[in-house]
């Protein structure tokens, strides 16, 4: 037990390197003992035992205990979360676009041939069969958008329910979501079986791919941050908005990036509106709000994997398409767990779009693991300094639109 709570006690991060890096060597010495291969292999399939559940429960906990009220400023918030997150993953479309970046799947060559739609009607028409199905088979089948559409269904169904259900749903989604936390704990000895496979077969080749993979990420992330941010509070506040951006970075994302919980670092983000002089009564609501549906980089992410993903089997989609995985990586990044990497098992939901079987999309999950050590950082840095920032931006609007001067 000893033995076992210094392990936990070590940093994530610290450990998928360490298992990044014993994966690396071992595939170097000893390439052809295949079994150690084997623990990707099972760390894969508990990720694809568990997604199903936790995509099903954190939709309906979301949806049920919904914040309502809150007045016109806390409605504004909302919408620039909702649109801040839809908007992220429309730009890592466009920068997959222009990029195309693939991955190193296993069992790749033979998924090329699968029945996969890329028709807009194609699409829709398998989208429909896969929802009008029963929501248990959903959760067993994996059939993610047949668990997301019961979810949102579910979800708005018990929003008429007492608050003690309420909170029952809440207990559940925390106990899955511990769940997940025990899972990924087991991440290290995951990434050392699916490093050791990879570099066994492809040589170190393999991290020129995962390399400009997360280049794309922390780019796309990087543009929001800079660019699109920026630009979404100009609209609100009429004024040079870096002064507020760089205030956010400098204060929110940092502590973000390395604690890697947007829940832990409320506290720091609470702090941060009080120092600008928000009313409490919003930030109060807003900010553990945004923790959980304002997920750009979440949005990213899932975007982002889904269409390597696509461009490695061969898939052409059209620009609809495209638009229509932004939205479904914008709906699902908004239920996102809170728990590091959470937003990766979300993945499989969004490629099952196009027909992509999980044992593949499940794969891409466990990549995203590997490079999740910077990953999963500035996504984190990401959403948690877009709380802030768009809090301030709201509030500052509807006082300047009373007349006020607005300081920060």
């Amino acid at each position: 037990m000893n033995l076992f709570e210094k392990w936990n006690s070590i940093s994530l991060i610290k450990r998928i390197l360490c298992g990044m890096i014993i994966g690396i060597i071992l595939a170097l010495i000893i390439p052809q003992v295949t079994i150690i291969g084997t623990l990707g292999t099972l760390f894969v399939n508990a990720l694809m035992a568990i997604a199903p559940v936790l995509v099903f429960v954190l939709v309906t906990t979301a949806l049920a205990r919904t914040v309502t009220g809150g007045g016109k400023t806390m409605g504004r918030i909302v919408l620039l979360y909702l649109i801040g997150t839809f908007a992220a993953a429309v730009c890592a479309v466009l920068l997959c676009t222009l990029f195309t970046p693939t991955l190193p799947l296993e069992g790749a060559e033979a998924v090329t041939g699968y029945d996969v739609k890329t028709s807009i009607f194609d699409v829709l028409g398998a989208m429909v069969a896969k929802i009008i199905t029963n929501p248990l088979g959903a959760i067993v089948g994996g059939n993610f958008l047949g668990i997301l559409v019961w979810g949102i269904v579910f979800g708005i169904a018990f929003r008429r329910a007492s608050d003690k259900t309420k909170d029952f749903l809440k207990e559940v989604s925390d106990a899955v979501s511990l769940v997940i936390k025990w899972v990924i704990s087991l991440a290290p000895f995951g990434v050392l079986g699916l490093v050791f496979t990879a570099v066994s077969e492809n040589g170190l080749s393999i991290f020129i791919d995962y390399g400009i993979l997360l280049a794309i990420l922390v780019g796309c992330m990087a543009f929001v941050a800079l660019v699109m941010n920026p630009i979404i509070v100009f609209t609100q506040i009429r004024q040079n908005p870096y002064p507020l951006v760089f205030k956010c970075l400098k204060e929110s994302f940092v502590t973000a990036f390395f604690t890697r919980s947007s829940a832990a670092n409320i506290p720091v983000n609470m702090e941060l509106c009080k120092s600008l002089g928000l009313d409490e009564k919003n930030y109060s609501t807003s900010i553990p709000l945004g923790a959980t549906i304002n997920m750009a980089g979440a949005a990213i992410t899932i975007t982002v994997m889904t269409l390597a993903c696509v461009n490695t089997l061969g898939i052409e989609i059209p620009l609809l398409m495209k638009i229509l995985l932004s939205f479904v990586a914008a709906l699902g990044a908004c239920g996102a767990s809170g728990v590091a990497g959470g937003s990766l098992l979300l993945i499989p939901m969004a490629c099952s779009l196009f027909g992509i079987p999980p044992e593949i999309a499940m794969q891409v999950v466990g990549i995203g693991f590997v490079i999740g050590v910077v990953q999963d950082s500035c996504e984190t840095g990401l959403n948690s300094s877009t709380d802030a920032l768009f809090t301030a931006a709201a509030e500052f609007h509807d006082r300047k639109a009373a007349g006020e001067e607005i300081k920060f």
